[in-house]
């Protein structure tokens, strides 16, 4: 357990409020994650915080390239991006535009930094921000630029695997907050939305046929990749079993990847790949699809927030740490002696990945468009 996870009992914080300077805030600073999974399994502790801190004004500062994946909903006041930095920038220049970036921190004279964010970074930002209380984890040396410590769970010096809602409604109840689910929330846009209908559109998508996205990237590290050969292999099973209409999603640097599954067909998809689709047009697709093929990355959390049927093949990584025990995910994880790793790169034969088949994948998509959900994890 969580050393700070205080009891959720219904306490005002007028009673349980443990922050560092008794006076109740007036601005808060939530610095986000920077993983697109992350700041979805965040999500249900930043609704209690906005629930629970109604009359505050509160800022999300996040990279701008995540900005999209809390597109719709209303739980910040204003939202901060950090500083772009330019590729070859000199240090002298960067740890300049760190500093102006406190220097505007300060001006807006915040109460709070909630420091979602495990960085050392965020939390020294927080302290050269001037801000009175900097509550965070006290973990990768950052313990003395906090004023309140939460600490997390570890065994032997090494940190158990928890899951991540877990480890971010600690933080929330250690505010004051109650009521705090385990359960991903989303939203699209209309912008988004219309995306998507110019997509569908385009591919002949309609109610007769079920919709299909594949996620065959990882922007962690290749270990986690499926073989594209079995994304296709399951993606023609399901187009001559159900007619289904096939969409494959990729990030900038994961084009090739997808390519090579739309390659490796024999039906037709299409490749979001010209342009590459944004996260927010990505969330709202994975909100419309009827079923979500998924290695152990971002756009799984999507299918998870929306209740969307997903099916995640698991490789190098512990499922515990992203638990969410919806039941309309499938987990698919097959036990090797060398695992879970959490290498981005197999130093061996993948045989995490490789002994996942088609027919495993196959036989959970087929269970979750039957509509019984059930939570089971699928192994050989």
């Amino acid at each position: 357990m969580l050393k700070d996870e205080q009891k959720d009992d219904g306490r005002d914080i007028g009673d349980s409020h443990k922050v560092s300077g008794q006076k109740a805030p007036s601005r808060i600073l939530i610095v986000l994650p920077n993983w697109v999974g992350d700041l979805v399994l965040a999500t249900p502790a930043l609704r209690v915080i906005r629930e629970r801190f109604a009359d505050a004004h509160i800022a999300f500062l996040l990279r701008s390239n995540l900005a999209d994946i809390l597109s719709g909903g209303q739980w910040a006041d204003e939202t901060i991006h950090w500083p772009a930095t330019t590729k070859g920038q000199s240090r002298p220049k960067r740890r300049q535009g760190f500093l102006g970036f406190a220097a505007e921190l300060r001006d807006r004279r915040y109460d709070w930094a909630v420091l979602f964010s495990n960085s050392f970074r965020a939390a020294l930002l927080a302290r050269l921000a001037g801000i009175r209380s900097r509550i965070g984890y006290d973990r990768d040396g950052r313990g003395l630029l906090l004023t309140d410590k939460l600490l997390p769970e570890r065994y032997n010096g090494k940190y158990v695997p928890v899951p991540m809602t877990r480890y971010y409604n600690a933080i929330a109840r250690y505010l004051g907050c109650r009521n705090c689910s385990d359960q991903p929330e989303l939203y699209t846009t209309p912008q988004e939305d219309a995306v998507v209908d110019g997509l569908f559109a385009a591919a002949g998508a309609t109610q007769a046929k079920p919709v299909v996205v594949l996620n065959p990237g990882s922007s962690f590290g290749p270990a986690k990749r499926w073989l594209p050969e079995r994304f296709a292999e399951v993606a023609d099973r399901l187009i001559d079993e159900y007619g289904a209409v096939v969409f494959i999603a990729c990030g900038p640097k994961e084009i090739g990847t997808a390519r090579e599954v739309a390659d490796r067909m024999r039906r037709s998809s299409t490749v979001l790949d010209k342009p590459v689709l944004p996260l927010g047009p990505t969330k709202a697709l994975i909100r419309r699809a009827g079923l979500l093929i998924t290695n152990d990355t971002g756009p799984r959390h999507f299918g998870i927030a929306f209740r969307v049927p997903t099916v995640t093949v698991f490789g190098p990584t512990h499922q515990q740490w992203t638990a969410t025990n919806s039941p309309c995910e499938r987990a698919i994880q097959v036990p090797v002696d060398c695992g879970p790793c959490m290498k981005r790169k197999c130093p061996l034969d993948h045989r995490c990945m490789s002994r996942v088949t088609g027919t495993m994948v196959m036989e959970a998509a087929r269970e979750l468009f039957s509509g019984r959900l059930h939570s089971t994890t699928a192994t050989p």
